[in-house]
């Protein structure tokens, strides 16, 4: 398996590259997040080339091949010759969770310390990210436990939303945080707790707190919200006039179905009903862009209830994408020279 989906493209030169990396106490990591569709993408590049950086998505939809327009994937002829990883990593057939993003994340990033280069996360997956600057544990039970069938046995049979009932009894904070369907999430929760006799609300808590081992500074890119709905709106727009209806048709010929983990990003599960005559195309396209509004939000959540991060708002630099990177390369040279030495 290439971690790395630039292989081909000789890596850019830095146009600051003096800082000695090997200097530091712990090893450098810089994340650049944010909402989707605030344009990430075209400040991580100019990021990378300042810092000698190698980017690693983290996004749970561009690691999979074929699904490049709904994913918002940047082709390689833009990729202006810095390096991406985990991206077009796995088939579609095959699961994708954070803890095997975090697992092929930690092998990029030792392979672009190996080249002196700084790992940039960049991407909209706030879990993916925290995953990986706390170094948080994944250790589950091995093989498939008698706990874990008996509540997908009862998912079968009672219905999601039993199961999530049978969840709130035991861990309120995880249902809380939860969504019903989301099945396999709720049947891990209640086998954790069953397993440990600890609610595992109370697990992620402890993981959460755990000092990072990196130096690294937590950027999130932020855009007015009415500004950001309009970019959505008209982000999905242009996938649709890109050919998004014919990416899906063909992977929905392919055998995918709306149970496969990849069919359940935003572009992908929407259009599965137009495909099927159940609704509109008009109807399908409404629905991707209320979804992906309210999967901003969320987002926008998640990364405010993170304590470290450094926002940006993209109003305050009046756009201007150069003096948002001239700041966040004074606070990087600040962090390195004095916290991290």
């Amino acid at each position: 398996m290439s971690l790395n989906s630039a292989d081909e493209i000789p890596t850019a030169e830095a146009e600051e590259p003096g800082f000695d990396y090997q200097r530091l106490k712990k090893k450098p990591v810089l994340v650049l997040t944010g909402p989707t569709a605030v344009g990430k993408t075209s400040l991580s590049l100019k990021l990378a080339r300042a810092v000698n950086g190698a980017i690693v998505s983290a996004d749970s939809m561009q690691v999979y091949k074929g699904m490049d327009i709904g994913s918002a994937k940047i082709p390689p002829d833009e990729r202006q010759g810095i390096s991406h990883y985990l991206i077009d990593v796995l088939e579609p057939e095959e699961d994708f969770n954070v803890a095997l993003f975090q697992k092929l994340s930690l092998e990029a990033m030792h392979e672009i310390w190996a080249k002196g280069q700084v790992p940039i996360l960049t991407g909209g997956t706030g879990f993916y990210i925290q995953a990986v600057l706390r170094d948080i544990d994944f250790t589950e039970s091995e093989g498939k436990s008698e706990i874990r069938s008996a509540y997908e046995k009862i998912a079968r049979e009672q219905g999601p939303a039993y199961l999530h009932a049978l969840l709130a009894q035991k861990d309120p904070e995880a249902a809380a945080a939860i969504h019903p369907n989301n099945v396999k999430r709720v049947v891990r929760a209640l086998e954790f707790f069953d397993e440990s006799g600890t609610p595992i609300s109370r697990h992620n808590e402890e993981q959460r707190e755990k000092p990072s081992p990196y130096c690294y500074l937590y950027f999130v890119l932020n855009e007015d919200r009415r500004i950001l709905y309009e970019r959505i709106d008209q982000r999905v727009d242009q996938m649709i006039a890109d050919g998004l209806v014919d990416e899906v048709k063909r992977l929905k010929n392919r055998g995918l179905t709306e149970n496969h983990v990849s069919m359940k990003g935003l572009g992908y599960k929407e259009l599965f009903p137009y495909l099927e005559g159940r609704c509109t195309l008009e109807e399908a396209v409404s629905t991707i862009k209320r979804d992906t509004r309210h999967f901003a939000k969320r987002q926008i959540t998640w990364f405010k209830r993170e304590g470290d991060v450094i926002w940006i708002d993209k109003g305050s630099f009046d756009n201007d994408e150069q003096a948002i990177l001239d700041y966040m390369l004074a606070l990087w040279r600040d962090r390195l020279n004095k916290d991290c030495i």
